[in-house]
């Protein structure tokens, strides 16, 4: 018998490293029918434990699929479900994705749990629709919408009162061979707390959920870093409900899903009905700070001449303004100065979002940004990491300057050669005397702002993926007030699910 959950005390949340080498493998890789575990057992230990806590008790088990850290309870019983619900949070309305080892446990969920005249349906219960797909992207990050039949062995708390089940089979040996051992199919959702972005680690896992569940089993690192994409073949025409690890132009390239369309939102789908599909209906992947996510600068609307590419140097005004209480900006006009400013790059962004050297003017005064005390930060992510410190200073006005002149293209390029050589020096508004010499404005930095922490993804929307969750982490464990991210085009590859993810999670879209 199943052991419930405990009340009101907290539990010890243990990590158990997982040896992902030599986890299982399928009978037949071609047919997917049957998955086994290997003759040496020695790196299984961690995973039999955690198999025989999903049959015994009812609070469920973190552990990594390819895409990001599930938390998985027997999909069969509906106390061990509701474990699910409570750790994380997480609305009861809100249907759960199966997990599966193999077809033939997908094909066992198919059946009626009652046979008719003690005979099971001799055709192949798996929808024809799918299995184009099912051969092309299983084990893989895919979820197929399929019918429950009634009497259903699932339990109701899975489907939130819906006739169909969402089903995936991980493309992880480590996840495969757990729900194996289990022997029953796992309902996972992400293992983070409700609306917190999703987690690629197991110390992401221990971080949101500590002290609400037991075991956590790291295998590293997940590798694709956003969910599964969720598809409905069951209408005409099919739909994709949710983007993810496999595109929508890549599903088009299968037979029957020439026609498939979205059928998703990028922002929450609210509304008294249980989504089709987890993902679609509340606010999900949302940091504790303040997000505003600027769109790819192909589709922002911005009065002409202004540069939409090389950073957000406006917002400096506004934050500015802000300080100032002279312009309302996310509560920040009533907040403790200097705040922290989390910044997350991507493809085009000049260094901090373009702030050194922002300039604009305010009754005659003229005004400039610049960003100091640069350096490298320490960091396990692939990403790389910086500080930085946000000053604010009055520019020489006209009798000041007649002396000095800008610097030439030459002298610039040098300035920052010997910037990027000397991160920690003060980056003040350089200029050039009568000689030629650079000098720098001494009365320039005479207030800071904010305290900097940008994170750059990369240009490549891969990296992107396996990056945006850890990075929205990174910078709510740093404390800061407000997140500023550039924007990638949500065409092709798995842009899209970068995009609808930071859609979910912003406070702002600026376009």
């Amino acid at each position: 018998m199943a052991s419930s959950q405990t009340n009101g005390n907290v539990l010890r949340t243990r990590i158990l490293p997982v040896n992902t080498s030599e986890l299982g493998k399928f009978k037949n890789r071609q047919t997917m029918d049957s998955w086994e575990l290997p003759t040496d057992h020695s790196n299984l230990a961690p995973l039999q434990e955690a198999a025989i806590h999903l049959r015994e008790s009812n609070i469920p088990v973190g552990f990594p699929t390819e895409t990001v850290y599930g938390l998985g309870a027997d999909a069969t019983r509906s106390d061990a479900v509701k474990g699910i619900y409570k750790a994380k949070g997480r609305p009861s309305d809100n249907p759960l994705i199966i997990h599966v080892c193999d077809l033939a446990m997908l094909r066992s969920l198919l059946t009626p749990s009652v046979q008719v005249n003690g005979n099971a349906e001799s055709a192949d219960p798996i929808p024809a629709i799918y299995k184009p797909l099912i051969k092309q992207f299983w084990p893989g990050p895919l979820t197929i919408l399929l019918p429950n039949p009634q009497p259903s062995k699932l339990a109701p708390e899975v489907t939130a009162g819906l006739p169909t089940f969402g089903a995936r089979m991980p493309d992880s040996p480590l996840a495969l061979s757990l729900i194996y051992l289990a022997s029953v199919p796992l309902a996972a959702p992400s293992a983070n707390a409700s609306t917190k972005p999703s987690p690629t680690t197991a110390e992401h896992v221990k971080y949101d959920l500590e002290g609400k569940i037991e075991i956590i089993l790291d295998g590293g690192a997940c590798q694709v870093g956003v969910e599964s994409t969720v598809v409905d073949g069951l209408c005409d025409p099919p739909v994709v409900l949710r983007p993810g690890g496999i595109s929508i132009d890549r599903i088009r390239q299968c037979e029957g899903w020439a026609g498939v369309v979205k059928g998703y939102k990028d922002h929450s789908e609210l509304g008294s009905k249980a989504p089709r599909a987890p993902g679609m209906k509340y606010k999900h992947y949302s940091p504790k700070a303040k997000v505003v996510l600027f769109e790819a600068a192909s589709q922002r609307d911005t009065p002409a001449g202004r540069d939409t590419i090389g950073g957000i140097p406006l917002e400096a005004w506004k934050l500015i303004e802000a300080k100032e209480k002279m312009l309302p900006y996310f509560g920040l006009e009533d907040h403790e100065w200097p705040i922290k400013i989390g910044i997350v790059t991507t493809k085009h962004w000049d260094p901090f979002a373009g702030f050194h050297l922002a300039k604009w003017s305010r009754a005659g005064d003229k005004f400039c940004m610049h960003v100091s005390s640069r350096k490298e930060l320490e960091t396990s992510n692939s990403f790389a990491i910086r500080s930085g410190e946000l000053w604010q200073g009055r520019q020489p006005n006209e009798s000041e300057s007649t002396w000095r002149k800008p610097l030439t293209p030459e002298k610039r390029r040098q300035q920052e050669l010997m910037a990027s050589k000397s991160p920690e020096q003060s980056y003040r508004l350089p200029y050039q005397d009568e000689r030629g010499d650079i000098h720098y404005e001494p009365e320039f930095s005479d207030e800071k702002i904010a305290d900097l922490v940008e994170i750059s993804l990369g240009w490549r929307t891969k990296d992107i993926a396996h990056g945006l969750f850890s990075a929205l982490r990174e910078l709510d464990q740093r404390g800061v007030d407000v997140i500023y991210v550039e924007g990638i085009e949500d065409e092709g590859d798995i842009a899209a699910a970068v995009m609808n993810r930071l859609r979910k999670a912003a406070t702002v879209i600026e376009k």
